[in-house]
């Protein structure tokens, strides 16, 4: 099964950016932000494309599935 990571707690921080401020941005709750970083939730693509805008960076720069 695919192991799920995420840096998106360390972007945010580069960013002096709370969770709740994240989620105004993208258009979630701020608990979907939480789950996010603690990668107990798979983001949407449409979410994921969404975060990596707001970063201007690559989905696969924020969100990794390992595979092995």
């Amino acid at each position: 099964m695919a192991e799920f990571t995420t840096k998106l707690k360390e972007y945010r921080a580069s960013r002096d950016m709370k969770q709740g401020d994240l989620a105004d941005l993208v258009g979630v709750r701020r608990e979907t932000i939480i789950r996010l970083e603690k990668g107990q939730y798979n983001p949407s693509l449409k979410l994921a494309v969404d975060i990596a805008r707001v970063f201007g960076v690559k989905v696969e720069d924020i969100f990794l599935f390992d595979d092995q």
